[in-house]
């Protein structure tokens, strides 16, 4: 048994250990008391022991994920498992609780002490970080559900240019970082709102939804899994922690050969070629490019927080609350014709308007620092993308971007050293 494989087998009973003890009082009785918990007589609720269900096939999935994409090296195994991970977490489940969608429960739970977080958010949320620390996106491979309707209509996908790439993959930390600052405030969860396939999974939802993931899926079509690589707030979170990781999909089993096969076979531009020796010239102009960028660092991020600050007002009209004074407002100063439910709902509880028009410029402060360290965050993004870009590491050989490789085992059938191992393989079962 490879170590890989050994260590995933120690996490998945670890981790199962602890879901155990979770599962088993999730209230204990104080100590101070004398008081015997009655004996329920009725089942408990299905939502409870589904989540359980839920956080098992989760681990389970990531577990066999691993397995297919590390050590079994099977291409067909995670194509099966990504069907069945799309009928269950999906279809079955509707796409709820999802990973990415934890993002803001966690940070709701963060930031708001009455908010009670859901056993099954964190489980959702921290398993698939976890398993990226150890061994890469393998839960982007096969048990996203929304990476898998993406990774099944990906027929034709194109290469998308190395400059647009980059440029759009900053949209999932611009993204992450809006969720995040929304959620914390209690204003939206952005991220379960404009969910471009929950529709689908529920066969339900809006016009605009349903017109937002079927455009999604068409680009998914010529575009390999659109959503997962320029907007997936998760993924970012992701490819952070598989950058770190020990144990990592590889492409070839043995010496990389430099083909070159495998960079048409991934559709996901996450095949990093071998480096060319820069002259002496470039070298220097690179030092000189590193050291001005390091320099425009604060600098972007001081710029950000002043743009940031600037959107308190749009921001703050995601608030009900902000959104309800500006309306009685301009009912008030006969700006605009008629009534709303909301805006009469408000003068029949008898609460003076002074009090609301405080409380919206109280929330428009308030929006005007999330909005700065939202801006702080975008300056940051911004930077650090250019500085890791200027960063010259030298390779001999082509190997998948731990950031964003997706795990998907594509490459394996492009990989003449995966044919020979293919080939010695059967041999093997054939002479026994």
């Amino acid at each position: 048994m490879t170590r890989p494989a050994r260590v995933l087998i120690i996490l998945a009973l670890l981790l199962c250990t602890v879901g155990v003890a979770v599962a088993a009082e999730r209230f204990p009785p104080p100590d101070f008391t004398d008081h015997v918990l009655p004996t329920t007589q009725v089942v408990p609720p299905r939502s409870d022991l589904w989540e359980y269900v839920d956080a098992t096939a989760l681990l389970a999935g990531l577990s066999l994920a691993t397995y297919f994409a590390l050590v079994n090296r099977s291409r067909r195994g995670l194509y099966l498992l990504t069907i069945a991970s799309l009928l269950w977490f999906g279809f079955w489940r509707e796409g709820c609780i999802c990973s990415i969608g934890a993002i803001q429960n966690i940070t709701l739970a963060l930031f708001n002490p009455s908010y009670s977080v859901p056993f099954v958010a964190v489980a959702f949320f921290m398993l698939p970080l976890m398993f990226a620390l150890f061994f890469g996106r393998t839960f982007c491979a096969a048990v996203c559900p929304l990476g898998a309707v993406q990774e099944l209509v990906a027929i034709r996908p194109v290469k998308v240019p190395a400059w647009l790439e980059h440029t759009l993959g900053l949209v999932p930390y611009i993204y992450l970082g809006t969720a995040v600052a929304l959620a914390a405030d209690g204003t939206a969860f952005v991220i379960c709102r404009y969910d471009p396939f929950v529709a689908f999974f529920r066969r339900s939802g809006t016009l605009d939804m349903l017109v937002f993931g079927g455009s999604m899926l068409v680009v998914g079509l010529f575009v390999g899994r659109p959503y997962c690589r320029y907007l997936c707030p998760y993924g970012a979170l992701l490819g952070l922690c598989s950058k770190v990781s020990k144990w990592h999909l590889k492409i070839t089993p043995d010496e990389c050969t430099n083909c070159r096969l495998c960079e048409d076979a991934c559709p996901y531009g996450a095949i990093r070629k071998p480096t060319v020796e820069w002259s002496a010239d470039d070298r220097v102009t690179g030092r000189r490019r590193l050291a001005v960028l390091l320099v425009m660092l604060p600098v972007l991020i001081a710029l950000g927080i002043w743009l940031g600050s600037l959107l308190a007002v749009p921001l703050a009209r995601m608030n009900p609350m902000f959104r309800l004074a500006q309306r009685v407002q301009l009912e008030n100063t006969q700006q605009v014709q008629g009534t709303t439910e909301a805006s009469d709902a408000f003068r029949n509880t008898g609460r003076p308007v002074d009090e609301l028009y405080r409380q919206a410029i109280q929330l428009q402060r308030r929006f005007a620092a999330i909005g700065g360290w939202l801006g702080a965050w975008i300056g940051l993004v911004i930077g650090v993308k250019l500085i890791h870009l200027s960063i010259r590491r030298r390779r001999t050989e082509h190997s998948p971007n731990p950031v964003n490789c997706l795990s998907c085992g594509r490459c394996f059938w492009y990989c003449p050293a995966e044919q020979v191992r293919l080939d010695e393989k059967k041999r093997e079962k054939g002479t026994k």
